[in-house]
């Protein structure tokens, strides 16, 4: 077995073979979001042997951790001393829970329900070490906030989909579990109704952590549900559930604290995409996530064979189901109220071809400019396949 010196100068090496012979690589961990961006391309190079948790520092809520190390196995050992990645990423391992990698976490950079409120991986990254295109290794930031100064290159890695560097190894800043949790589900609240009420809650001192609001068209009459997590201290929690259980009741809202054990699993799943508004309508349909302000109103969907909608953040994000034809209009949508939408999953009936209607909204020239600027920066020769997120 290699040792990690070894490990990471095969990863150098690999890096530096492609640069020297034209060749174009695809990062790539588990593969738990292989599904996501707009094409996949390029020889593959597995980060998963480079792996392991290099310090850890529970008294100084910092750990560094190898790319190629099991999300949850990093996960395990922050809750062994009661911590937590706060921003809850998702694993999207369809089961395999050693799948996700910790360098995927913060290459894809996706959070979790708690991102509203939290934060996103990127406001986590206290530093990082990557590979560039030429096969340097560099290290940007540190270990420590102070640390951090002038242009943050490391948590410009969130997010980048292995299109400017292979992230070797990465300092997060974690917290402690919080003292009390508890989840409140208010049925019978409209959608507006409840953006209305959650953006009442945003602006008072409440523990508001998560929240999420669907309307269950299976139901016999047809059911809105919002729900709402709230953590911090226990007497905070204990105060604000009695607030804010008036406050949903004053809106006619039949209201109803869950079991904390059965309400993690819906929070969990609702980061895993595993709920059953996640499953796919009809063999066309794709799932598009609408990225917006919270305080964006509701949406008037016309066309759609299904308007519901999944959302998050406090109104800052809504998931639905459309096909890809209707990209510009959902797009446009978007950016009426100050926002942008990314199809998410293409349909499993025809991937490819949905495709093309872009993953992403297009750039405008200015940050199409910059975007070929930064990748040129990093990665001179083109090693790193970059048309994962935008096709130029």
């Amino acid at each position: 077995m290699l040792t990690m010196d070894a490990e990471l100068n095969s990863l150098i090496d690999a890096v530096r073979n492609a640069a020297d012979q034209g060749a174009t690589l695809r990062l790539r961990g588990g593969g738990t979001k292989d599904f996501w961006g707009q094409s996949l391309t390029g020889q593959v190079l597995d980060t998963r042997a480079y792996r392991g948790i290099v310090s850890y520092e529970p008294s100084e809520l910092v750990v560094t951790v190898r790319c190629g190390t099991p999300l949850a196995e990093l996960e395990a050992a922050l809750a062994d001393q009661g911590q937590c990645l706060a921003f809850e990423p998702p694993h999207f391992g369809e089961g395999d829970t050693q799948a996700a990698t910790v360098g995927g976490m913060v290459a894809a950079g996706l959070s979790g329900p708690a991102r509203a409120t939290t934060g996103a991986v990127r406001d986590f990254i206290l530093g990082a070490r990557f590979i560039n295109g030429l096969g340097e290794h560099l290290t940007f930031g540190g270990q420590v906030m102070k640390n951090v100064a002038g242009y943050d290159v490391s948590r410009l890695m969130a997010g980048s989909w292995g299109t400017l560097g292979l992230i070797t190894e990465v300092s997060l800043k974690v917290l402690p579990v919080a003292p009390a949790e508890a989840t409140l589900m208010c049925a019978g609240l409209a959608q507006g109704a409840a953006l209305d009420l959650l953006h009442r809650w945003g602006g008072q001192p409440l523990p508001l952590n998560a929240s999420a609001w669907v309307r269950d068209a299976t139901a016999q009459p047809v059911a809105d549900y919002m729900f709402v997590r709230l953590r911090g201290a226990v007497a905070a929690v204990q105060s604000a559930l009695h607030t804010m259980s008036a406050d949903a009741l004053a809106l006619g809202a039949q209201v109803q604290q869950m079991d904390n054990a059965e309400a993690a699993q819906d929070w969990r799943a609702s980061g895993e995409q595993a709920l059953q508004f996640f499953t796919p309508p009809s063999a066309d349909a794709c799932l598009w996530r609408l990225s917006l302000p919270q305080t964006a109103p509701v949406l008037d969907l016309p066309g759609l064979d299904h308007p519901s909608q999944y959302i998050e953040w406090q109104g800052a994000q809504r998931w639905l189901w459309a096909p890809a034809s209707a990209a510009v209009a959902l797009r446009e949508l978007a950016q009426s109220v100050g926002g942008h939408a990314t199809l998410f999953r293409a349909s499993a009936a025809h991937a490819e071809v949905d495709k093309a209607a872009g993953v992403n909204t297009p750039l405008a020239a200015v940050q199409q400019r910059i975007q070929k600027q930064l990748q040129q920066q990093f990665d001179p020769k083109g090693v790193f396949a970059t048309g994962r997120l935008y096709a130029f």
